[in-house]
């Protein structure tokens, strides 16, 4: 059984991007194989430093999580700092982690364009990662291909630790779902909360419809043929529609009659009803802090031992055991 591991920022309301970019591969790999999810509330800090702000995002997240699926007897479910072990291993890799490695990181660059404030957490962003990575001897870790690189970080810098200090960490693989590796923003960019255009799963209707329409798309005619290979509204419509309906989008899209404001309701409402029972979920969890707490604090402990096991071999390996 694989071991497989990933996490989501709590930094604002969960998107569609996270579900089908993260969300919904995670709760698959529950049924099958070992799984790791945690909350990177750690990594939020980078973009987030209003307290309450990061403490009801980390409960929400956890909530959503639930909600969507997710089952925490069948896999290892925690915040990232209740871990402290992570912030240890992160200074070790640190020292052996070359600068030039991390100067060739795009997100870095992609961020601080974005108007992101530069910091050293911001910059050193995918040492942290690759300590989320390697502390629980992960396999594989799902991504988005935004994120391969930081994987390919991970493993060059495992694979540099190894070698100065002998077999220690498992070398992790990158999975990426192509057809749902970079899901599209109301505005075409891949969707991100960090340039706001994103579709939250759990808005009311009317805030969800609103949201929908306002998916901007060109201004070809309804009988104008078009190219839905460059259409994020066709893009976000496979995510929720059946084949059969799919198709006949395509032809309109491919002979003309593809009119945009019929295909974003179509999409309001496959959207509203694909997370209807999670809404429900979701009410009942937030009237049970008491209960999601839990939760995560049994995943700690679970996370809280295989973190133990990694940190003492690597103390060990440096030399920090005397």
């Amino acid at each position: 059984m694989k071991r497989v591991l990933s996490g989501i920022q709590p930094s604002g309301k969960l998107h569609i991007g996270n579900y089908f970019g993260m969300m919904q591969p995670m709760i698959q790999h529950a049924k099958t194989e070992d799984l790791y999810v945690f909350i990177v509330d750690l990594h939020a800090l980078t973009s987030v430093q209003d307290r309450d702000r990061l403490r009801q995002g980390t409960l929400e997240a956890a909530v959503d999580f639930l909600a969507l699926g997710l089952d925490p007897d069948r896999c290892t479910f925690w915040v990232q700092s209740d871990v402290p072990e992570v912030c240890e291993l992160t200074w070790l890799l640190s020292v052996l982690t070359p600068m030039g490695l991390l100067e060739r990181c795009h997100a870095y660059k992609d961020k601080v364009a974005k108007s992101i404030p530069a910091s050293h957490g911001l910059f050193s962003y995918p040492v942290l990662m690759a300590a989320d990575i390697l502390l629980y001897q992960s396999q594989v870790v799902p991504v988005g291909k935004d994120q391969k690189q930081h994987v390919e970080v991970a493993r060059d810098i495992a694979i540099r630790f190894n070698n100065t200090y002998g077999e220690t960490f498992v070398i992790p693989e990158p999975e990426i779902s192509e057809t749902t590796a970079i899901v599209p923003g109301i505005d075409g960019q891949k969707m991100s909360k960090s340039y706001n255009n994103t579709i939250p799963i759990f808005l009311d209707d009317k805030a969800l419809r609103k949201r929908v329409m306002a998916i901007q798309t060109d201004a070809a005619p309804v009988e104008a043929p078009k190219n839905p290979e460059t259409c994020n509204l066709y893009a976000l419509l496979k995510l929720f529609a059946p084949p059969e309906k799919m198709q006949e989008v395509h032809d309109l899209y491919i002979n003309g009659g593809a009119a945009y404001g019929y295909l974003k309701q179509d999409l309001f409402e496959l959207i509203s009803d694909y997370f209807a029972p999670a809404r429900q979920r979701k009410e009942e969890l937030l009237a049970s802090p008491d209960y999601v707490r839990q939760v995560l604090a049994r995943g700690a402990e679970k996370a809280r031992i295989k973190a133990t096991v990694t940190l003492d071999l690597v103390r060990d390996r440096m030399g920090l055991k005397y």
